[in-house]
């Protein structure tokens, strides 16, 4: 394992010229958190990417009416609340790991996981599934759930992305494999074999990740004056910077939870079989499990920010052009490759942009407290894009891809002032330094060095301006 080394932080006050010292931890960068970040790969494939085969199944119940009093609003409700109670029981989930300790809550997550999945092959009403798979196997990918950002600091965006991808990749496998045992060995042995072949390998990755050591009771300090934080309070909301970040993922789950579930039902739609509509699923997973690293690679080459951004732009635009024009197998297929690198970009890069600007010992709980937050969206942003398909032709789904590309685009808007807010900030702290050394400042340059921090952190020349944040 790499060496543990200390970086030192500084805060210079202007007004009574004291300098107070920090010593923060570095993370080591490197050495068994590769070994965790691949844990943690598959951890997210075998449970994401076991959720990622809702739409497939979503797809044939409705296709064969298998649940005859079953409405699509409900089918469509089951998928997104196995995403909202994941996030949902976050705080349990952080509450459980301080008692008994991060290795027994996520054994835990993977038993529910098993047990949600292996109970969602016996049932024989609608119900049934709202009890196995939405709850059940939702709150045990809520307890399962592992952050990384702590082992890493210059490679954190890689890092993350690289695990986060599993969710991707593992999408792309179960869609895959869902898709040709339905056909093969029918729709309750589908859910058996997927259900142990997640506990096996999420029991084996849980025993072999390891949480990052601390080599004193003082690391991982959070920013000077605020003591260490790992809890979080409403207030918190407050902040701009963590409001802004909270409307980028409230908006864009919306059109992401819809666009994962929805492309094999539009493929029917068109006339595919639904075994071409399973293949779409799966690609649109594997541009998830291609596109996190990449995007994670240059988010530490061009800004977090940045990128993140950039991504959300490109999502938008193309579920309102690409997704809208696509009315054969081909063009579906193209569009689910590349929107697929796309569309995770927030789940992928969430967490180094909240390390970037709330810093590592604040980004846990924050995360945590955004995670319940996005309850709303996840639960009903399938529901929502389903109501929204009227009619018959080929025009069915225009209102839902409309309403999908819109949400990303508007949560760039919210991503768009984050950067601003960053700039200026950037801007703020050379000002406070310029402060602490130049003690005997003339007139003018003090008013000129008040000008920074008098002014809007939200202005056109900060929107505009080229820099890497």
């Amino acid at each position: 394992m790499a060496t543990l080394g200390h970086s030192l932080e500084v805060e210079h006050r202007p007004r009574s010229g004291v300098v107070v010292a920090n010593l923060e931890e570095a993370p080591p960068d490197g050495g068994y958190g590769w070994v965790c970040t691949f844990c943690v790969f598959m951890i997210e494939a075998n449970t994401w990417g076991v959720n990622s085969c809702w739409g497939i199944f979503l797809d044939r119940y409705m296709t064969w009416d298998t649940f005859r009093e079953a409405t699509s609003f409900e089918y469509a409700m089951i998928g997104g609340l196995s995403i909202s109670q994941a996030l949902l029981v976050s705080p349990l989930t952080a509450a459980l790991q301080k008692r008994i300790g991060t290795r027994l809550t996520m054994l835990l997550g993977a038993a529910l996981v098993f047990a949600g999945v292996f109970s969602a092959s016996a049932a024989t009403q609608i119900w049934h599934l709202f009890m196995s798979f939405a709850f059940c196997f939702g709150w045990g990918m809520g307890l399962a759930m592992a952050l990384l950002p702590p082992w890493f600091s210059s490679h954190r965006s890689l890092a993350v992305g690289i695990a986060t991808s599993g969710a991707g990749f593992g999408g792309l496998a179960y869609s895959l494999l869902a898709g040709r045992l339905i056909e093969v060995s029918g729709v309750a042995w589908t859910w058996r074999i997927l259900s142990f072949i997640s506990v096996a390998c999420n029991v084996v990755c849980v025993l072999i990740l390891r949480e990052r050591p601390h080599s004193s009771p003082t690391s991982s300090s959070s920013s000077p004056g605020r003591g260490n934080r790992y809890s979080f309070n409403l207030g918190d909301f407050l902040r701009i910077q963590i409001f802004l970040i909270l409307c980028w993922g409230f908006v864009t789950e919306f059109g992401y939870v819809a666009l994962s579930y929805s492309l094999p039902s539009y493929a029917t739609s068109l006339g595919l079989s639904p075994t071409q509509g399973s293949v779409v699923q799966a690609l649109l997973s594997l541009g998830i499990g291609l596109g996190r690293p990449i995007v994670g690679y240059y988010s530490d080459r061009v800004g977090r920010i940045n990128m993140a951004l950039y991504m959300t732009v490109l999502c938008g635009v193309l579920c309102l052009t690409l997704w809208i024009f696509a009315r054969s197998y081909a063009g579906l297929v193209v569009f689910a490759a590349t929107a697929g690198v796309v569309s995770g970009t927030f789940w992928g890069t969430v967490n180094a942009i909240l390390a970037e600007v709330v810093g590592i010992a604040e980004a846990g709980s924050t995360f945590g407290a955004i995670c319940f937050a996005l309850v709303l969206p996840t639960t009903f942003g399938e529901a929502i894009t389903l109501q929204l398909v009227k009619g018959d032709g080929l025009h069915r789904f225009l209102p839902s891809q409309i309403f999908v590309g819109v949400t990303f685009l508007a949560g760039a808007v919210f991503l768009w002032c984050l950067r601003s807010w960053k700039i200026f900030e950037i801007e703020k702290k050379a000002e406070d330094e310029q402060r602490s050394v130049l003690t005997d400042m003339e007139g003018p340059r003090t008013a000129a060095m008040r000008g920074v921090r008098s002014s809007s952190w939200l202005s056109a020349k900060r929107l505009f301006m080229p820099k890497r944040v």
